[in-house]
């Protein structure tokens, strides 16, 4: 990124701010008169025309002020913002909905995506957690048809996977109870590799259910593994630069379809811990259909034990520095309650 003199900090500054309130093009007079600056509009013209030279700003028509680039909100974004923190009122309103809804993760997320969504006036994304490392929390085995036995794992963290495994004889739902039972007490709370460790204690039915048991285990390892919640899709439809929504809803598509939406937080994770959040701009050169947009996401839960992803899509011309704190708030708010969650599991 050029240096940019102080002045030229400020212009772009308040270009960015402008257009975030109007959508609409950014004059010099405007920025004068609106700002109280103690410069004339010839000198603001002079400096936002060398902004456009560094690729800063752009200008839609020739007689038409200026907007910023993707790479304009980028220096904005990484340089010049000021987080803006959340008003005390909403976040104890926020916290409140939060402590008063059901102690159930499927509530938590859903109420998470329509907070997002009504705070940014964006569409809102949250994905359901998922253990970093697969940890056994109990085994269920219960007999079907014939030497059909279906296997229910549950998970620390509260995902659910099932398997219907065919074994060699047929065996009783009493002895499949007591061999649930037993690998039950001797593989809760390890991972994948502490239960290899452990294969040499099992033999028999024990054993082989167990194999199964890591092959089920290590079919899931995408981030968007559970359930994706959205919300709030109609505020991006609803923008005035999407009049013709064909680019909001190829964008929308996006978060809709898992492939996609596995590529973004695949490129969001790395690098990226519990609480911290990555802002991508215009699908950094990465994605077309969200060459209009941008998007701030943040991972919550526990680091290395069970995470999820939560954020927001909306126009490239967001409000970054309120967006940026709503979204850390909600995922501190959800990595406590995971955190509580899980805590209950293991010592309840």
């Amino acid at each position: 990124m050029e240096a940019l003199s102080e002045r030229q900090k400020l212009i772009l500054s308040l270009v960015v701010h402008e257009y975030t309130q109007s959508a609409q093009p950014v004059g010099s007079n405007t920025l004068v008169k609106r700002y109280h600056l103690e410069m004339s509009p010839a000198t603001v013209r002079n400096e936002m025309a060398a902004l456009t030279d560094l690729g800063y700003l752009r200008q839609p028509h020739t007689s038409a002020g200026r907007v910023p680039s993707e790479e304009g909100f980028r220096y904005f974004v990484g340089r010049l913002m000021r987080e803006t923190e959340l008003p005390d009122s909403t976040r104890h309103m926020i916290s409140h909905q939060f402590y008063q809804s059901p102690p159930d993760i499927d509530q938590w997320m859903r109420l998470a995506a329509s907070v997002l969504a009504h705070q940014s006036r964006a569409a809102s994304l949250v994905t359901a957690p998922h253990p970093e490392k697969d940890l056994i929390k109990h085994v269920e085995l219960i007999s079907t048809i014939g030497r059909q036995v279906l296997m229910v794992l549950v998970m620390v963290g509260g995902e659910v996977r099932q398997r219907i495994m065919t074994l060699s004889d047929v065996i009783s739902q009493e002895q499949l109870t007591a061999a649930a039972h037993n690998i039950t007490q001797l593989l809760q709370g390890k991972d994948a590799s502490a239960i290899q460790a452990a294969l040499p204690q099992l033999q028999g039915l024990e054993y082989d259910l167990t194999r199964w048991m890591m092959q089920t285990m290590g079919e899931s390892d995408s981030i968007v593994a559970g359930e994706v919640y959205l919300d709030g899709l109609s505020n991006v439809l609803a923008e005035p630069e999407f009049s013709d929504n064909t680019e909001a809803r190829r964008a929308l598509r996006v978060l809709e379809e898992r492939s996609h939406l596995q590529q973004i937080l695949t490129r969001s994770m790395l690098g990226s811990g519990v609480g911290g959040v990555q802002v991508l701009i215009g699908g950094e050169g990465a994605m077309t259909e969200l060459s209009q947009f941008s998007v701030v996401l943040a991972r919550y839960g526990i680091q290395g034990v069970v995470t999820g992803m939560l954020g927001v899509l909306g126009p490239m011309r967001m409000s970054y520095g309120r967006t940026i704190s709503t979204v850390r708030y909600i995922a501190g708010i959800l990595s406590e309650l995971v955190s509580e969650s899980v805590n209950e599991e293991q010592y309840g």
